[in-house]
């Protein structure tokens, strides 16, 4: 799907709510502090920006963000956890502004982590770079995973194979997905109005994910920690523009 500038406008709007969202419950994020509490916290941002979430009520999901500590992945259901010192917290938003999407995560230590745990944040936000920069004219989208699966192994970790990036604009998810890693095939030529929300899940083990019985939340099979970041990315004639900032 190519997007005209000024739908592209209305995602850079969604995507600067996100980045607010991500601002807020990162300064509310702190030890003490319980995950439904960062719920609400998100919740008053897209209120104030007269934005809707697009994570509420999606297949059922009870939060405006997921919150997944430590060995989780992705999609943790905020509640009563209560953060403490040298936990590591993803933090995955999203809002919707005139119809379209903008989606991104961050993970982040709470008070002070192991130096273990911060190399896998800083290796899992670097893979997420990597990709970006392959979003231009004329790649091919496969780039993409290539490079963050080249950054994550590089470093003795892994990648994630089951949850993946994604194509985003009227709907959250769309075609085509953007695996993490050489998916086997090469995907299509980038052309400029393309977006994306590309979503490196790296973990410090190995890369087998177990479901939760909640039906939402994702973990580790083997309990190592795991990192998750990821931003909502428009292809343009000049490169990739990162639409998920303030």
């Amino acid at each position: 799907m190519i997007r005209s500038s000024d739908e592209i406008a209305k995602m850079r709007r969604a995507g600067r709510v996100v980045a607010e969202m991500h601002a807020a419950t990162r300064a509310a994020a702190k030890p003490g502090v319980t995950t439904a509490e960062l719920d609400r916290v998100a919740a008053e941002v897209i209120e104030r920006r007269g934005a809707r979430s697009n994570f509420l009520h999606y297949r059922g999901f009870p939060a405006v963000i997921c919150t997944s500590p430590n060995d989780m992945i992705v999609h943790g259901i905020p509640d009563g956890y209560v953060l403490a010192e040298g936990d590591i917290l993803s933090v995955d938003c999203g809002a919707i502004v005139e119809g379209y999407h903008g989606d991104a995560a961050f993970t982040m230590g709470i008070g002070e982590i192991s130096p273990e745990a911060a190399r896998l944040l800083e290796v899992t936000e670097r893979s997420l770079w990597a990709g970006i920069e392959q979003l231009r004219p004329g790649n091919r989208l496969h780039r993409v995973g290539e490079a963050v699966q080249k950054v994550a192994e590089a470093a003795g970790y892994s990648v994630v194979r089951e949850y993946v990036g994604h194509a985003i604009g009227t709907a959250m998810h769309e075609d085509p997905q953007v695996p993490n890693y050489w998916p086997g095939t090469p995907g299509p030529t980038l052309k400029p109005g393309m977006v994306f929300a590309v979503e490196p899940m790296v973990n410090a083990g190995g890369p087998a994910t177990v479901l939760l019985d909640d039906g939402w939340s994702v973990v580790t099979a083997d309990g190592s920690l795991s990192a998750h970041f990821e931003h909502t990315i428009a292809v343009t004639a000049d490169g990739p523009e990162v639409l998920t900032v303030l």
